[in-house]
Order: structure tokens, then sequence, then C-alpha cells
């Protein structure tokens, strides 16, 4: 029987990253994979999606044209070459990786693995069944999309995550059920598309845990695009016939769309793994870990969607790196304090830290800064003069407690408030590093600037308390 230092369950952006620092660690390893490397993330999640959002994003530019001079007629879509754009990119990437894993020495088992008692991993391919030794072993199986049996999911009329990202067609209409972020990111997707959508949340707003002000804006750009939300309503029945779905709301209305989209969420992958015959302890289908991502059976670690925790491919890929580190006699544990998170809508919103109302939940002293894109050299050079950036920081210390940014490019702003705060820095620090001009970070620097009440190209409340004083 092969053994190995390290077995890795699972290929996902938690699974393949855990391989590869093993080996850079200097251990022998393997993975045992199912399916395509990359898990959900790269095959049926954010890759696919984000392709998806660009080319809505490109849509959206092109209609706008005018106003930069370019007068173009009216865009077409022809929805199987974006179809066939989100699948190469989405090959090229998996084919990396493939790469990635070779050149680094790690063996590829295709197969289900499943623990079979400490030190133990079965791999059942077909009907071959395989078995393996490994000192340490960590479980990256990633999760999947939540199939409530009170919904009739079929796969061609009413469709989960999955399903909808293989189509080749634009359907002429789509009732999106889940308020969420990955209902929000199809709203928008397809709302730009051309899609006549109808998205429907059973709790009193979109987006639960994002910030308020956030949300509005994306609220107000569902209205522009024609996308229907309706909060605080649930569905209560599916019915498919004649190549159409009818909806009943508990509302009393009742919708015929083309397809339904079911978007309640996501589970852990966890069926099917030997887990609770082999003493690892799970809850509600999620693997319970500790701070050091340890399970219950010694030598054994769980990272990424598996866990229950937050079910981010980026939040996987660090706890690799954790993980890893304590199977191979480190004594390291998770910090989740400075997790970016973002939604990919039109426009995207990103958060880390606390939002506004956490404060407020915690009784937290703070300041908030903000500043509007309508305010930024470049953002109405770019014409996307949408969305604002907030920055929160303690009364005391002027410690970053958090922040969001909704508008164009926050996906990849809100990496500079999560490293300042990462690194401690005070929101004055923030303010004072200079940052180039013109670009879209200054509204970071402005923002943490007005928190300090020293913003240049905003008046603040402070600003006009003086000048009132004086008048």
């Amino acid at each position: 029987m092969i053994e190995f230092d390290l077995a890795v369950i699972g290929a996902g952006p938690g699974g393949y990253v855990a391989a590869i620092r093993g080996v850079q660690k200097g251990a022998k390893v393997c993975v045992i994979e199912e399916d395509k490397v990359g898990g959900t993330c790269l095959n049926r999640g954010c890759i696919p999606t984000k392709a998806l959002c660009s080319t809505a994003h490109t849509l959206e530019r092109i209609r706008h044209a005018a106003a930069h001079g370019i007068l173009v007629e009216e865009p077409r879509i022809d929805y199987a070459l974006v179809a066939e754009r989100k699948d190469k990119i989405v090959a090229t990437l998996v084919g990396g990786i493939e790469q990635l894993l070779k050149g680094n020495g790690i063996e590829v088992f295709r197969g289900r693995g499943s623990i079979e008692g400490p030190g133990r991993v079965k791999i059942r391919c077909k009907d071959v069944v395989g078995h393996i030794r490994a000192k340490q072993i960590i479980l990256a199986t990633g999760s999947v999309s939540a199939r409530p049996k009170a919904l009739p999911i079929d796969g061609k009329n009413i469709l989960t995550s999955d399903e909808i990202l293989a189509i080749k067609e634009l359907p002429k209409s789509l009732l999106i059920i889940g308020g969420g972020y990955i209902g929000c990111e199809f709203a928008s997707i397809f709302g730009t598309l051309g899609t006549e959508v109808t998205l429907v949340e059973q709790l009193p707003q979109l987006l639960s845990y994002t910030d308020r002000q956030a949300v509005r804006e994306l609220e107000k750009a569902f209205r522009e695009s024609g996308v229907k939300v309706h909060t605080g309503t649930s569905v209560e029945s599916l019915e498919v016939g004649d190549g159409a779905v009818s909806a009943r709301l508990s509302s009393g209305e009742t919708l015929n769309v083309e397809k339904a989209l079911v978007a309640v969420g996501r589970v852990p992958n966890s069926a099917g793994l030997g887990l609770e015959e082999a003493g690892i302890k799970v809850e509600k289908g999620a693997v319970v870990v500790d701070e050091r991502l340890r399970t219950s059976l010694e030598n054994v670690y769980a990272i990424g969607d598996v866990t229950g925790g937050i079910q981010l491919a980026h939040v996987a890929s660090y706890q690799a790196a954790v993980a890893v580190d304590n199977a191979l006699g480190g004594d390291v544990r998770v910090d989740y304090s400075t997790v970016p998170s973002v939604i990919f809508t039109l426009p995207e919103i990103a958060q880390v830290g606390l939002t506004e109302e956490q404060c407020k939940e915690k009784g937290l002293a703070y300041r908030a800064g903000r500043f509007a894109y309508q305010a930024s050299g470049k953002a109405l050079c770019d014409g996307e003069p949408r969305g604002s950036v907030k920055v929160l920081a303690a009364e005391a210390d002027g410690r970053i407690l958090g922040a969001v940014i909704a508008g164009n490019e926050a996906s990849s702003l809100i990496s500079e408030i999560s490293t300042a705060m990462h690194n401690g820095l005070s929101v004055a620090e923030l303010a004072h590093a200079i940052h180039a001009h013109p670009t879209l970070p200054e509204m970071i620097m402005e923002a943490a600037e007005d928190c300090e009440g020293v913003a240049v190209h905003k008046v603040s409340r402070k600003t006009r308390e003086r000048a009132s004083s004086k008048n």
C-alpha cells in the first residue's frame, strides 16, 4: 500500500493549494479528486460566473458608449458564444492547475475519497476500489447547491447554479429564488443581458449581512435594469408544464417564466466520506474543526466549505496554509477578522471587517468616513460615477473597524483596506499614504481622511461646523 506524508481529499481552491503547500514544506503529497481539479469555484462557481459578469459589464459599457462620443448600434447577445468563452476560460484554468500539480510532483488519484480509519483512505472510482496510507489527511471536499425537497429541481426547467451555468441559450424570463450573493449575482448578469428577471427573497431584505447603504445602491441598479425584486416573499409552489415554470408566491401572485433558479445557499459536501464511522464529529453536515482546523480524529484536518464556515474560495486557500502548517508540526490558529468578501453584481459590493450596523449592535463608538464615486476624477473619466466608499474607525484610537465599497472595481479596491487592517494600520496612517492620481484608490484615501475630518475633495461635517461657528 502506497504511503504519503499528506493526503488531500478534494482539489478545489482549498485542496490543491494545501497539496502544493505540503510539497513546498518537503512532504510527499497526493490529492484525491472525483471530478475536475479546481472544485466548484473554478468549474461551477467563481470563475464561470465572473466570466459572465465580465460579459454583462462589457455590454453595459457598450450601451453607454455614446457618453464617450462612440456611436454604435444596439448590441446583440449571442449567448452560445458567451457560454463558449466562459467554458474556454474554465478549461484554460483547469489545465493550469493540472500542470501545477504535475509540476510539483503531486500524485492525483481520480475517485471519491473516504476515511477508513486513522491514516487510511479509500478511493472508489466506478467499480474499482483502492487504498492508500497517509500520516496526515486534509478534508477539502467543498459544498454543493442546497436542493430543498419542496422545490422540484429537474435540472432543465428548475435549476441550481450548476445547471444554469451549463445552458447555451439565454432565457427570455427567469425567476430567481434567493436574494443572497448567488441569487443577486445571477440577477445582475441575466438582467443586464436582457432576460426578464424576478428575484424573490423570503427575508425582509436582500443580502442580509451586507451594509445597507451598499445594498440600496444595488437595488437602485436592479430597478434601472428592470429586475423585479420581491422581499419578505416566499415561493409556495413550482410547477412545470409545456416547457415553462409556474410559480405561486406567498403574496398571492402567480408568475409564469421560462426557467427558475433555486439559489438558496450551499451545504457541506460531506456525505459518503465515512466521517462519522471513523469518529469525526459532524454537525448538520459540517465537519467540526477547532481554531487549528483539526477534526475530532487525530491527524485529520478539514478546510473550506465542508467545515460549514465562511464559504469563500480565498478563505479555503488561507485555511489550506494553516492546516498544512499544523499537520506538519506547526502551531497556527486561524484569524478571520480581515477576510474581504465580494459580491460581483453591477455595481460590485465589497466589504471587510464590521459593517456600520454591526458596530451599532456591539455598542462600539466609531467614526465613519465616506467618499462618493461621482466626486472621483477617475470614476468620471471611466464613465462609472455610481457608488461610494465607506471606512469605519474606532473613535478612541482610529483603529480601522471595517469598510464597504459599492461601485466599479470594488473587488480590487477592498484589498487595500484589508491589508491595512491586517497590518494594524490606523485610519490616519491609511489617509497619509500617498496615492497615485488620478486613480480609484484615491477614494479610499479620501474616505480615510473623512474619518479624520480632513478630506480635501469633500466638505466634512467638522469643516462645516467650524465655518458655521466663524460666521
